[in-house]
């Protein structure tokens, strides 16, 4: 089985510089829901990593995480998919935690609950945050466009490889396409 790893904000739902606060305010990015289910049928298990810094800074509460999250899986479940594990960081920036992207610590977590490696699985992200954590723990770093993917795109041309080489697609329906594809092929 073959692993992928989502950022949440961005990648599979809309972002909000005022932070996505409640289920009513996550609403899923155009043909993201189905991009999961496609890559669960063509084998690829599905966790999500997500830095969710407006629980510690008290924006919404874990119940209001848990109801977004069950929105996710929900929606994900209707479309004939599954996420098998979803991680997140509820720390500020400044509280120096080892699970807030860039830092490793929400991929070594997907690790040990799913007991997969992580050498090569690609990670989907919006932020070079995301980037940078795929590239610490060997994983394969994919930009999306959505959220604030076109701002990134734009920083990875002054970035040092592994970066500068990371590959970029449009939304995460492209991304499917791309590692479907290639899983036919490999």
């Amino acid at each position: 089985m073959k692993l992928v790893i989502l950022d949440r904000d961005g990648v599979i739902n809309q972002d909000s510089d005022d932070y996505v606060k409640s289920a009513e305010e996550w609403i899923p990015l155009p043909g993201s829901i189905d991009a999961i289910a496609r890559l669960n049928k063509a084998g690829f298990k599905v966790a999500v990593a997500t830095n969710q810094s407006g629980l510690g800074r008290g924006y919404f509460n874990e119940s209001d995480l848990a109801a977004m999250h069950a929105k996710l899986k929900r929606l994900v479940t209707e479309a004939g998919g599954d996420i098998a594990s979803i991680q997140f960081c509820p720390h500020k920036p400044e509280d120096g935690c080892q699970c807030r992207k860039p830092r490793p610590g929400l991929l070594d977590a997907i690790s040990n609950d799913l007991d997969i490696g992580l050498s090569g699985a690609p990670l989907v992200g919006d932020s070079l945050r995301d980037l940078q954590a795929a590239i610490a723990r060997g994983c394969e770093p994919i930009l999306v466009r959505t959220g604030k993917g076109r701002h990134t795109e734009e920083k990875l041309c002054e970035a040092a490889p592994p970066l500068k080489y990371a590959k970029v697609f449009d939304d995460l329906a492209a991304v499917a396409d791309f590692l479907i594809d290639n899983n036919q092929h490999s």
